[in-house]
């Protein structure tokens, strides 16, 4: 829920935009007072000249009253919720104050959106008594992704005659943020997850009243309870004891933007289902205890270098949740013409489970994505057929120039991929169970070959972090 300021006085123009706010009829009065004029100067009929002078002054005496009118009006506009996902619905409430001490004429509100929110909505109010009141509401959607303006708000004022209409606009507006839909995804456990505990994983230290391992000095916040009095008496100043602390699996969604590797576009285009995938797959990852972090092709990364080396997760679930579903509501195409970028962000470390959504890949780009690979624990790749998503009419293809499907998936399978193919009408609650049975099953598959070397608990160590 959000709350708009759209308080205090409508803004108003100068003579000459009130002018412009003459409708038709009062154009026309206008008209027919000057022609009555020059027909009385020329016929000689004072009486004419009465008639004309009166029609032209009746717009204009509304004119300078409209514009000179002043209303002391406070506005607020809520949204309900302020963030929803594609083709949801949210609801817009605008209640509007008369804090003058005199009552208004009949108001007519009108509130800017988007074409595609729907329709402008008009409400007409009747007269609003002093310290007076009136609530009205509409309803918005979309089902494209993106963030959208409401307001400013707009209060058209008209005189009792007809002759003229002014439009005073608010000034302040409201942000809607349309984020993509997600899909619940069975709850099957992934090579290289961890349980949560062990040597297995990576240890991360804390940052202030966490549990380490090993003594520490004091910080503010920490259980006075673990002072570790020996090596207080020893270095001269409080020391506290490090104990082991639950663990958390890290994981890399990896979106491919490439406006190459995607053609088309709309609601039903193969990027519009890679990016609705990428955010599925970060909340449920999120939700299962993950830290996650969502990297696109240009090296962006979200969370940035500032929170926790560009991860998110633990007790701020639900705000990392929301922060890479604002990043997702906004991604557009890139420019990039390769995977190096994101190539070069991965080349850091061990970066735990790799989760990637991949458009059209050409041998070079292949050959990117297989390194990736090399620098992971495990890595499930989602590619998604072009060719698929460009069929023309009749059944005919439109090639996309790049490496056939099948040969993609054969490059990033010989590189130590878990890599499904994806076209137009599949479930990813379907194939993420796919792809967790095959990760399964090559993950059995090294660790008997690595039985067999001396190898194996290494090769099952690597998925660890």
């Amino acid at each position: 829920m959000a709350e708009g300021g759209i308080k205090g006085t409508p803004e108003r123009g100068g003579l000459r935009t009130a002018l412009g706010g003459l409708t038709t009829r009062g154009r026309s009065f206008l008209a027919a007072g000057v022609a009555a004029a020059v027909c009385s100067y020329l016929l000689g009929q004072a009486d004419l000249l009465r008639v004309g002078l009166l029609l032209a002054a009746l717009p204009l005496v509304c004119v300078l009253v409209l514009h000179r009118t002043r209303y002391r009006v406070a506005g607020s506009r809520t949204l309900s919720p302020a963030r929803v996902p594609a083709a949801a619905e949210s609801r817009v409430r605008l209640r509007m104050e008369n804090i003058s001490r005199l009552p208004t004429g009949v108001l007519m509100l009108q509130d800017r959106v988007p074409y595609v929110l729907g329709p402008r909505p008009r409400f007409v109010l009747d007269r609003v008594e002093a310290g007076g009141r009136r609530e009205v509401s509409y309803r918005v959607r979309s089902d494209l992704r993106g963030r959208y303006p409401l307001g400013p708000l707009q209060l058209r004022l008209s005189d009792p005659f007809g002759m003229c209409e002014l439009t005073r606009s608010f000034s302040a507006s409201d942000t809607l943020t349309v984020v993509p839909r997600t899909e619940p995804l069975p709850a099957v456990r992934l090579a290289g997850e961890a349980a949560g505990y062990g040597d297995g994983l990576q240890r991360s230290l804390a940052l202030a009243g966490d549990d380490d391992i090993i003594p520490r000095d004091y910080r503010h916040g920490d259980d006075r309870r673990r002072i570790h009095w020996r090596s207080t008496a020893r270095r001269g100043e409080l020391m506290v004891r490090r104990e082991e602390q639950p663990q958390k699996t890290r994981c890399t969604v990896l979106l491919d933007t490439r406006e190459l590797a995607h053609p088309g576009g709309g609601p039903d285009s193969a990027f519009e289902w890679a990016v609705t995938a990428a955010a599925s797959t970060a909340v449920h990852l999120l939700e299962r205890g993950f830290s996650v972090r969502l990297l696109t092709d240009t090296g962006t990364s979200v969370p940035g270098p500032d929170g926790h080396g560009g991860f998110a997760g633990g007790a701020a679930s639900a705000d990392a949740a929301g922060l890479l579903l604002d990043t997702l509501a906004v991604v557009e195409h890139s420019e990039q013409e390769g995977l190096s970028a994101a190539y070069d962000v991965l080349r850091g470390g061990s970066e735990g489970l790799l989760v990637a959504f991949f458009g059209d890949l050409d041998d070079e780009q292949a050959a990117v994505a297989g390194q990736m690979r090399r620098r992971t624990g495990a890595a499930i790749a989602f590619v998604l057929d072009g060719d698929a998503w460009t069929r023309g009419p009749g059944g005919i293809r439109f090639s996309t120039g790049q490496v056939p499907v099948t040969e993609r998936l054969r490059l990033l399978r010989r590189a130590g991929w878990t890599a499904l193919p994806v076209t137009p009408g599949d479930s990813l609650p379907d194939l993420w169970r796919v792809a967790a049975d095959r990760a399964g099953t090559m993950s059995e598959r090294a660790a008997d070959v690595g039985g067999e070397t001396g190898e194996g608990s290494a090769a099952v160590a690597g998925g660890r972090t």
